[in-house]
């Protein structure tokens, strides 16, 4: 399996190389994996939806 480092998936997926890192630590990418300081991402993993709360779209509910 091919990996990406989390800044060619940040560019990829129009984030920043910190909101990946965090993605990657809460176990939202399936199959990355940590080599020492570093995130193994798969090549063909897709960006994860944004779960984050959005005060503007959940009132409407």
């Amino acid at each position: 399996m091919d990996y990406i480092t989390t800044k060619e998936a940040a560019e990829k997926w129009g984030l920043t190389e910190r909101r990946v890192q965090v993605l990657c630590r809460q176990g939202k990418i399936p199959g990355v994996a940590r080599l020492g300081w570093a995130w193994a991402i798969p090549k063909d993993a897709q960006k994860p939806e944004d779960g984050r709360y959005n005060r503007n779209t959940d009132k409407n509910k």
